[in-house]
């Protein structure tokens, strides 16, 4: 079942969810909500879907960047992001430290904000620690367009938007930064 995703403006996407229990975690319900989660995210089709974002105020997440996704990008852009293929995996109850001081900016998109893109500074690295889907603990460590991924899921999970984030003179319909911003080399 494919699930609606909220657009900016809905409250929940300002809220912070609640944290999932390890009981709830282990339910038919939570285990049902990320089957389909991962269906909308693939449909959609989005790197990152957090549970707000359909608009369930839970402490959860999942990523998935897929090899098909990095088609249409040349191997130099690939390796300017540093953006490998992610396995689908889920995030509960994240909490996230930035491991590295300097910011790299790119472009970003969201699946609750369609049609427009923003130049965002993030972290270089990061490192995640949360419980996956069986509520274990893991330790996630990111670079490069990964640790990009991460730190935007999280940001919904904290009541945040990339928009919050972006490079304001930047922000612009998906047309005009094909047009306009797609090749411009990137400030470091």
């Amino acid at each position: 079942m494919l699930l609606k995703i909220v657009a900016v403006g809905h409250p929940v996407l300002r809220q912070t969810p609640r944290t999932l229990t390890p009981k709830e975690i282990r339910s038919p319900e939570i285990k049902d909500l990320i089957e389909h989660m991962r269906g909308t995210l693939r449909d959609a089709p989005g790197v990152g879907l957090a549970a707000p974002q359909i608009g369930q105020s839970l402490n959860l997440a999942v990523i998935e960047d897929r090899a098909e996704y990095h088609e249409a990008a040349t191997a130099a852009e690939l390796k300017e992001r540093e953006r490998v293929p992610v396995d689908f995996h889920v995030l509960i109850n994240p909490r996230i430290e930035l491991l590295s001081d300097s910011q790299v900016s790119f472009f970003e998109g969201c699946l609750s904000l369609p049609g427009f893109m923003a130049e965002v500074p993030r972290s270089h690295s990061v490192r995640v620690t949360c419980l996956d889907h069986h509520g274990k603990q893991k330790v996630i460590e990111a670079k490069g367009w990964y640790a990009r991924i991460l730190q935007h899921e999280i940001d919904h999970l904290q009541g945040k938007i990339y928009i919050d984030r972006m490079q304001s003179p930047t922000f612009s319909t998906l047309d005009n930064y094909q047009r306009h911003w797609k090749n411009r080399v990137v400030n470091r």
